[in-house]
């Protein structure tokens, strides 16, 4: 029995630290890739996916319960709210000024509303209202663009750089959960660090209306990401990990496909 748990507990870790170094970051290139094949919007509604904030959750899960990890995806239904104020800022910011001052803004915009949601005690009804509610007003702020022609340049280090950021976010948020506490831990989950990186490098390559589209993917796939911690808030406690989070992940996956063709249908 004691080897039975031993060999559990070592599979446990050795899984744990596979999401933490290897399948988040090749998420993030893989990400980077295919929005460079299909354009800016593409590539946001792919941003707007839990790439990070999911690995995170599972990890949460492995690490601290099913327990922890259902009342954390409430915080990270919450955090997409942020996600959105934060595009919305960055949106507005772009207009008028160049990328290191839209980064500072916006990421300002973020971890401020981050602070005040983290006053109040969420529930699951109110976060899915308030969320909504948001990315409604958040459409409206950002603009559509026309598709830029400019071919942008990528630099070798542009892809290991967004992998190595999101990888140590990851790592770094999940060693210090147990302190923060669920509510504030799934809030911080979503924290833009792929979405600066990527709003970054699109805005100083392509421009600002690169920029906006990119925004505006993100924006509308956070429907993706809030249907798959609705699947983990509702089926964790009763499925377990690995049929919830592959069940959420596919679902969230094909959410955003048809929000990208509707969104595209719209446009039209």
């Amino acid at each position: 029995m004691f080897q039975f748990r031993f060999a559990l507990r070592t599979y446990l870790i050795m899984l744990i630290y596979a999401l933490k170094i290897i399948i988040t970051p090749l998420c993030i290139g893989l990400v980077t890739l295919v929005g460079r094949r299909w354009g800016t919007i593409v590539s946001g509604f792919l941003v707007g996916l839990p790439w990070t904030s999911g690995p995170i959750s599972l990890i949460l899960a492995l690490q601290y319960g099913p327990e922890f990890a259902v009342q954390s995806a409430i915080g990270s239904l919450a955090g997409q709210i942020s996600i959105c104020i934060f595009c919305s800022a960055y949106y507005c910011i772009s207009r008028k000024y160049q990328w290191p001052v839209s980064i500072v803004v916006s990421t300002v915009a973020f971890l401020g509303a981050t602070a005040v949601f983290n006053s109040f005690s969420w529930s699951l009804t109110s976060a899915l209202l308030i969320l909504a509610f948001t990315m409604v007003i958040a459409s409206q702020v950002i603009a559509i663009q026309p598709a830029s022609s400019h071919l942008a340049r990528h630099p070798v280090w542009d892809i290991p750089a967004r992998m190595i950021i999101a990888t140590a976010f990851v790592c770094l948020l999940t060693a210090v959960a147990d302190r923060l506490g669920p509510q504030l831990s799934g809030l911080l989950a979503p924290f833009p660090v792929f979405s600066l990186v990527i709003s970054a490098f699109t805005h100083h390559q392509q421009g600002a209306d690169s920029t906006a589209r990119l925004l505006r993917g993100i924006v509308t796939g956070s429907l993706a990401y809030a249907v798959f911690f609705l699947i983990v808030h509702i089926y964790l406690l009763s499925f377990g990990p690995a049929i919830t989070y592959t069940a959420a992940a596919i679902t969230a996956l094909c959410v955003s496909g048809v929000s990208l063709y509707a969104s595209r249908w719209l446009a039209a």
